[in-house]
């Protein structure tokens, strides 16, 4: 009887974690609303790189442990399509030292990986390590 009822428990459990493609779309509007909370002073700043450190910390402590390689693939690419979007609808928050005023969508897109850098290093350096600890601590199947 306790069994069936452990298993049950477990099965529930299971169940309500969100899929990795659930815990990525809400990462994305997490990091739009974090960006337009952000680009409100004109730039982007301590707030989106603090949001997205989150965000990539919040997705792979969510996700089931057979969803991990999603989670873990996900930073760079919420960097890069964030700041893609900042490029495209609103160039001028980009601003890094150095950058030409008049430079192309292209060429500030590569200048805010840059500059967001050491944002990428710290937020995926930390979600890869809370997915081998989520690995070593998972029960053997």
């Amino acid at each position: 009887m306790t069994q069936a009822a452990h298993g049950t428990s477990a099965r529930v459990a299971t169940r309500r974690d969100p899929s990795a493609r659930q815990a990525i779309v809400v990462a994305c509007v997490a990091m739009t609303v974090i960006m337009l909370l952000d680009l409100m002073d004109g730039r982007l700043g301590l707030l989106y790189s603090v949001g997205f450190v989150l965000i990539v910390i919040t997705v792979p402590l969510s996700v089931d442990v057979r969803a991990l390689f999603s989670a873990g693939v996900f930073p760079p690419a919420l960097l890069i399509v964030s700041l893609l979007a900042v490029c495209l609808f609103d160039a001028s928050s980009i601003q890094v030292e150095g950058m030409a005023k008049d430079a192309g969508t292209i060429a500030r897109l590569i200048a805010a990986t840059i500059d967001h850098g050491l944002t990428l290093l710290i937020g995926h350096g930390i979600a890869l390590g809370i997915i081998a600890l989520r690995i070593i601590g998972a029960p053997a199947r």
